[in-house]
């Protein structure tokens, strides 16, 4: 049956494909680029007599929330574009008949909050797949990210220059962007894809140079045309980033104190391809995780904090088979004991030695990425009670990772790749790999899509275990009604867990989805989305129903720029968990439930925005239900200074969750769940290169068993007296960050930090809060304090200063 659904699905996904409609021609704007001999002073005034007598890109028009509307003239943008042996200038004219109601709020680098701002896209390669963004806020604040046709990277990060000011006309923006950031082939005269765009905060208008339909869902597809380059040189890629850094640890009464220095390198190997590597790295800055008390049976995913496996990652990024954070994570292993040892020291994380990743795109769209880090050795200490022996055991031997990407773009919009991550563990330690094929197939109007993927994931930890996911499915991605029609199928042996992240096994999930969106502005809303899904899972081996869910979703934004909405969701014949058991071949009944829910978020043009969420679930049971909120409050008190609140608190009564298990038996407890999370966020920004953060969070949660069963084959409960442990507890976790940043110069970065921290586990439960509060405190805190200096080499700059100082 799941062969045939495959087979069905993988034939209507052809013949969706090979459909064609008339019309939709996209019409690309052209504007001829200046060559100037002297390069404007980037100061934000565009008085430079190098701006004079400059082509000008005008007439925008609007992208939401009116799409295809000119721009007025009383808002009218103009930008100039120049550029010599070094890079590419634009200066930019935003009109603006009030210019003391610009929103200017200052942000860290890479953040826009309630900002105006100007931006660039170039695609060197002029293949509507991949553009280059470049913006400026209106309070000069820049950010930086790669766009393609599956979305916007916002962690890559480039060295270009810019400035804005506040003018009697409006504002404006001057930038330069060095060739040595920016990706194009080899030939004396170029033609790059390029679109500019101007966002209006107070009326929350976006305007782009060059038409963008709504109506699609990709933006490259809309470029403009840039002209007129002729004979561009680029200059060697080759920049260095060393660092020094310092930490001060005090933890339980006793103080450390380390001193670290490294390096990261990245070289253009060719107009296309970059090759990056960081030497030492020191990752003691990240941000902390966010950890909560976890009773499912998968472990806790946490983001990607480390800058070196945030930055430029869209290609690795590709099928979800790559989890950055098991390189440098936990050991594989844990020890070995007899009954008189003890373990008395264990490597929390794995100590990465280095790594490299080479990425790029050539001009025919071929994709290439590869990625390979080592780890080091960890051991840990046991001690032996009897004897008094101290031994030491390897618990991750020296180990290295890889990923491979092939990934081939064609007619505009499609894609093919190949993906295959590998880990090599020293001696009798596992072993895996991994590979998957991906295929993203859209057709040349852009209205439908077809897509799917083929993967095998191979595992030796003395022998060797083989598994396989497959998908497929076909989109209407354009227009007021769109649809999509998938399935996926995951075989139990399935685990990419050493280099990737997986969880649930042994399931297929069929689903269909019907939305509709208004392209238009109506009399009361600026936008409407209306979704609506049904899923179906089963088990494979052996065959078992586990659930069927009906959902709707619905959100709305009104004139004021309110966005709120809500939704349903039930599982009306309820859910055979083939999970929460723990055991292969057996589930666990949950009743059916009604979960219905409420959000709204205020205008975040004002200095107050607050949001809230409410979701309820009501279950087929007496006395079982959940409730799930969020309330959020922001007030900025200036465009330098705002503060963030959010309290997000959880109740879950009567569930029913995994407890344990002997030779014979499983057992279910029936338990009471509270959770409290509080954030506080604070930041004051000087200007837009000097910033300083408070980051604090809370979380508490504690769960109460009531009564423990016995589970029976057929997934029922039947009360039991075998089992009689505590399993009550209280989980904390207490993290402050206080951060002083400072871009003194391009790329490169100043920051203190200072850090406390603890948490504790209780085996106990319904603390007060005085009382929590006392044993949370009572507990040895860390305090940290740090301080990190990177400063960015270019080696065109380094050249430069050797020859002024052999003249």
């Amino acid at each position: 049956m799941k062969a045939k659904f495959f087979i069905a699905l993988s034939f209507f996904s052809c013949f969706i494909y090979s459909q064609k409609k008339e019309g939709d021609h996209i019409v690309r704007k052209k504007i001829l680029i200046t060559k100037t001999a002297t390069s404007p002073k980037i100061d934000g005034i565009l008085d430079d007599a190098e701006w004079q007598n400059v082509p000008v890109a005008t007439n925008f028009i609007e992208r939401t929330p009116n799409n295809g509307k000119p721009q007025e003239d009383s808002i009218k943008t103009e930008v100039r574009i120049l550029y010599d042996d070094t890079g590419v200038y634009f200066g930019a004219q935003m009109y603006d008949p009030t210019p003391k109601k610009i929103a200017k709020e200052l942000t860290e680098r890479d953040a826009i909050n309630n900002d105006d701002f100007f931006g660039v896209a170039l695609n060197g390669y002029n293949d509507k797949q991949q553009s280059l963004e470049f913006v400026v806020t209106a309070a000069g604040v820049q950010f930086d990210a790669k766009l393609t046709t599956d979305g916007e990277d916002d962690t890559w990060n480039s060295i270009w220059y810019s400035a804005a000011k506040i003018n009697d006309k409006g504002w404006a923006v001057e930038m330069k962007i060095p060739y040595s950031e920016l990706r194009f082939p080899k030939s004396s005269i170029q033609e790059w894809g390029m679109n500019m765009f101007r966002r209006i905060q107070r009326i929350k208008a976006s305007y782009d140079w060059n038409f963008v339909d709504n109506q699609k869902n990709s933006y490259t597809l809309f470029d403009g045309v840039l002209q007129g380059m002729e004979n561009i040189n680029p200059p060697t890629r080759l920049s260095f980033t060393p660092y020094i850094s310092t930490y001060i640890n005090s933890f339980d009464g006793k103080t450390t104190s380390s001193f670290n220095g490294g390096m990261d390198v990245k070289y253009g190997i060719n107009d296309a391809f970059t090759f990056d590597m960081t030497l030492i790295p020191d990752f003691g800055q990240a941000n902390f995780d966010n950890s909560i008390l976890n009773l499912s049976p998968f472990e806790q995913q946490f983001s990607e904090q480390r800058t070196f496996f945030t930055e430029g990652t869209e290609l690795f990024s590709k099928g979800g088979m790559f989890y950055s954070r098991r390189v440098g994570g936990e050991p594989s292993r844990y020890p070995t004991v007899s009954e008189n040892e003890e373990v008395v020291e264990y490597p929390a994380k794995v100590k990465l030695f280095n790594a490299f990743k080479i990425s790029g795109r050539t001009k025919k769209g071929l994709g290439i990425g590869f990625f390979n880090g080592v780890t080091q050795k960890m051991e840990a200490t046991i001690l032996n009670h009897e004897t008094g022996e101290i031994r030491k055991e390897v618990v991750e031997p020296w180990t290295n990772y890889n990923v491979l990407v092939f990934d081939q773009r064609f007619n505009g919009n499609s894609s093919v790749s190949l993906v295959n991550t590998n880990v090599m563990r020293d001696g009798n330690f596992r072993d895996a790999n991994s590979t998957g094929l991906l295929w993203d197939l859209t057709n040349k109007k852009n209205i439908y899509k077809t897509y799917g993927s083929l993967k095998g994931s191979w595992v030796r930890d003395g022998e060797t275990k083989f598994g396989t996911r497959a998908e497929a499915g076909i989109d209407k991605i354009a227009g007021k009604n769109r649809f999509s029609l998938n399935g996926n199928a995951t075989t139990k042996d399935w685990d990419i867990n050493d280099l990737g992240f997986s969880t649930k096994t042994n399931f297929a999930n069929y689903n269909a989805w019907y939305g509709y969106r208004i392209l238009q502005p109506t009399e009361k809303f600026n936008n409407i989305y209306l979704n609506f899904n049904v899923n179906y899972f089963h088990r494979i081996e052996p065959f078992l129903y586990s659930n069927l869910i009906f959902n709707n979703n619905n959100s709305f934004t009104d004139k004021s720029f309110r966005t709120y909405g809500g939704g349903i969701e039930s599982t009306p014949f309820g859910q055979n968990d083939i999970y929460e058991p723990r055991t292969f071949g057996r589930h666990l009944k949950i009743p059916a439930y009604f979960d219905t829910w409420i959000w709204f978020e205020s205008d975040s043009r004002k200095k107050l925005q607050y949001n809230f969420t409410i979701d309820y679930y009501a279950f087929n049971e007496t006395g079982r239900n959940q409730v799930l909120t969020e309330f959020g409050i922001r007030y900025r008190f200036s465009d330098k200074f705002n503060v963030s609140w959010n309290f997000n608190p959880d109740f879950s009564n009567n569930e029913t969750g995994f407890a344990g298990k002997n030779d014979t038996d499983i057992f279910i407890g029936r338990r009471q769940r509270n959770t409290y999370e509080n954030a506080l966020t604070s930041k004051y920004t000087f200007n837009e290169k000097m910033s300083l953060a408070l980051t604090f969070r809370h979380y508490f949660s504690d769960v109460t068993y009531k009564q423990f069963y016995t589970l029976n084959q057929d997934g029922s409960l039947t009360d039991t007296n075998n089992f009689n442990k505590n399993l009550n507890g209280t989980y904390n976790a207490w993290n402050v960050d206080l951060r002083f940043s400072w871009w003194f110069a391009p790329g490169s970065q100043l920051t203190l930090l200072y850090r406390n921290a603890t948490s504790n586990y209780l085996e106990t439960s319904r603390l007060n809060v005085k009382n929590n509060y006392d044993v949370l405190f009572n507990e040895p805190m860390v305090n940290n304090f740090s301080l990190k200096l990177t400063y960015f080499l270019d080696y065109n700059r380094i050249k430069s200063w050797t020859k002024k100082k052999g003249t």
